[in-house]
């Protein structure tokens, strides 16, 4: 069992991430027997649930004339155009089935405001709203955030680099996640990840 101080944080294993999924990640279903099999070993367990509203900004079917996966500008920068995926309630917003965390003690859903879009398990993609996970891993008195799931180069990429710079020691277990790796995505996030500190194992 790993110490009392570290986490075990789990990204998006959701069922639109799967392959055949409305935002197929490849080989996601992949990761499930890995996390299964490091959560056993963790006193700790979050799960983060990519949890979004019929009418999300993110979603390209929302603008006009634009196709999934080209980008925009809004508000708060630029942003990726997404297939529609992880509406609240429906099945492919449901954690991947085989997926068994009994003791998992909280479940942080992002992405719910219609009009911001969220990666990260810390932070909104505006980089100001948080999600109050800071805060509860400091309650919990966490200093070591192990970050697995989907996808490398996004969710799992911004939680990682947020939870860095929110004060934790944090690495990526890379075992444990797989990338959608979108024109050099992932590659760019291994060196951002690098660059800030946050370990590879």
């Amino acid at each position: 069992m790993k110490a009392m101080d570290e986490v075990l944080l789990v990204i998006d294993v959701q069922n639109d991430f799967m392959p055949g999924g409305a935002l197929a990640v490849p080989h996601g279903d992949e990761v499930v027997p890995a996390i299964n099999a490091l959560a056993s070993q963790f006193a700790h367990v979050v799960l983060t649930q990519d949890w979004h509203p019929p009418q999300h900004v993110s979603f390209a079917e929302h603008h006009a004339g634009r196709q999934p996966f080209e980008t925009v500008m809004l508000p708060y920068g630029e942003q990726v155009l997404w297939p529609t995926h992880c509406v609240q309630n429906t099945q492919g917003a449901a954690l991947h089935a085989a997926l068994s965390i009994p003791h998992a003690q909280a479940i942080v859903r992002k992405g719910y405001h219609p009009q911001v879009d969220s990666y990260s398990a810390f932070l909104e993609a505006d980089r100001k709203t948080p999600t109050g996970l800071a805060g509860y891993l400091r309650e919990k008195h966490v200093r070591r955030v192990h970050c697995v799931g989907l996808a490398t180069d996004f969710c799992v990429a911004w939680s990682a680099l947020d939870a860095k710079a929110a004060g934790f020691d944090v690495c990526v277990i890379e075992q444990a996640c797989r990338a959608i790796d979108l024109n050099g995505s992932l590659a760019r996030a291994w060196t951002d990840l690098a660059a800030a500190g946050v370990a590879r194992e």
